[in-house]
């Protein structure tokens, strides 16, 4: 048994490193989480302001007779702007109309098929 745990020590024992200067030590120690907070912004982070920054836009763009979907999944045309910027007013159907948050607007229905390259 003696054999065989000093082979298992000589396989993880670590070799000495060779000298190296303070800063390129703690450099090389920190370059691992570098990179990891460098993947991390342009993978969720920048996307995700990206996404909120085309959504504000969106928003501030809405004017009257724009045809939107709602967060609930509501399909209406625009019918009136509050005058705080904060309600729209959608007409849902001949006689129906519902009072809401402008920031419960999903998007913006546009005529023209996205997927559609012919037009």
């Amino acid at each position: 048994m003696t054999a065989w745990y000093s082979s298992l020590n000589l396989l993880f024992a670590q070799a000495e490193a060779p000298a190296a200067r303070n800063g390129d030590a703690a450099f090389l120690q920190w370059l691992p989480f570098i990179a990891i907070a460098v993947l991390f912004y342009f993978m969720l982070i920048r996307p995700q302001s990206r996404e909120r920054q085309a959504r504000e836009a969106m928003l501030k763009a809405l004017k009257k007779n724009d045809r939107v979907i709602t967060i609930g999944g509501i399909i209406g045309t625009v019918a009136n702007l509050g005058p705080d910027d904060r309600e729209v007013t959608i007409k849902v159907d001949d006689n129906t109309k519902l009072r809401m948050l402008r920031s419960s607007i999903q998007s913006v229905i546009t005529d023209t098929p996205q997927g559609d390259p012919s037009k």
